[in-house]
């Protein structure tokens, strides 16, 4: 797997997302089934992880993930996030999102950080968090001193590179002047693009980008006609009934762009996001293992620059029906 640079951290070109692996997410899934699937990417080179305290049921997919890296641990760049799976009895706070359920709840308090990080060190079964990530911004605290708190775990060895998910350039700019920021993770793909004005900022910076949900929930596989039931999609207006097909119609030319370079659809979508800037990194994520092989291999995909035209053309013409999470 080639690798790419998140700041000072070393990454493969495309990591894993291990979300999908917990129930409640695209239906219901088994541990056995989800643990093959995670040992399969990382047999072949996606030893980038990515979780979430808040995946799963009380840490499951953390916990997963621990289980699943034992024995290997050297070998892989754990990252996860805290914010959203906040203590009982804790307060939060709103944070507005495109979805039918139209918020989540956060809160990075610099008071509770040390005890999330603490909970998921003990769900991953490891002693230290390679990429640790605020999840969201919480809209009652200043960005600077959630990250001062993390700042102190780097210090004390919990941790060693500090990440935000889901920041503005602002935001990254503030945080960033408190302590060096490894990586920002936000949704970019065909589906959503990025924001130019954060993408410049890490630029600027040296922050790596992480990009998460690179294939767009599953949608630039090109194979999704209808969700099944516990789909969480349910919830985003772009996979409803009313937009689901429109969009499939209007996402044909690069589907036929695929075939007639000779990859699928899903290896278009990432080999055209890792062709956007030398720093960023995808984390695809599947429970299927051919699947997952097959998104690795658009690491070694190259694009021809008039095919990356042909793309930004297509892609100009591709007026998406439905709002995303943010």
């Amino acid at each position: 797997m080639k690798t790419r640079t998140l700041g000072n951290l070393q990454v493969p070109a495309i990591g894993f997302g291990a979300m999908v692996l917990s129930p409640g997410v695209y239906g219901e899934v088994d541990d056995a089934r989800a643990e093959a699937a995670f040992k399969t990417a990382l047999d072949a080179g996606a030893t980038h992880v990515d979780t979430s305290d808040a995946y799963g049921a009380d840490g499951h997919n953390e916990r997963l993930v621990g289980r699943a890296i034992k024995g290997r641990r050297d070998e892989v760049v754990v990252a996860t996030k805290f914010g959203l799976a906040i203590p009982e009895g804790e307060a939060s706070r709103s944070y507005p999102v495109g979805y039918a359920f139209n918020e989540l709840r956060v809160n990075a308090e610099p008071r509770l950080v040390r005890g999330y990080a603490e909970r998921s060190l003990r769900n991953l079964d490891t002693d230290v968090i390679d990429l640790y990530y605020a999840h969201y911004p919480d809209p009652g605290v200043p960005i600077e001193e959630t990250t001062g708190a993390m700042a102190e775990l780097v210090r004390d060895g919990l941790i060693k590179h500090i990440g935000l998910s889901n920041v503005t350039a602002a935001q990254l700019r503030a945080a960033h002047a408190v302590h060096p920021v490894t990586a920002v993770q936000n949704e970019w793909s065909m589906w959503r693009p990025v924001d130019a004005e954060l993408l410049a900022a890490a630029r600027e910076l040296g922050v790596g980008i992480v990009a998460w949900s690179p294939l767009g929930n599953g949608f630039l596989t090109g194979t999704v006609q209808e969700l099944g039931e516990g789909d969480f999609r349910h919830n985003a207006p772009r996979f409803a009934a009313e937009n689901l097909s429109g969009n499939n119609d209007r996402y044909a030319p690069i589907r036929t762009l695929a075939a007639n370079l000779g990859i699928t659809p899903a290896q278009l979508a990432l080999a055209w996001l890792l062709h956007q800037d030398e720093h960023v990194v995808a984390i695809p994520g599947s429970r299927t293992p051919s699947h997952i092989v097959e998104n690795l291999a658009a690491a070694d995909v190259t694009l021809h620059p008039d095919t990356l035209a042909r793309l930004d053309e297509a892609l100009a013409r591709f007026e998406v029906s439905g709002g995303t999470l943010l």
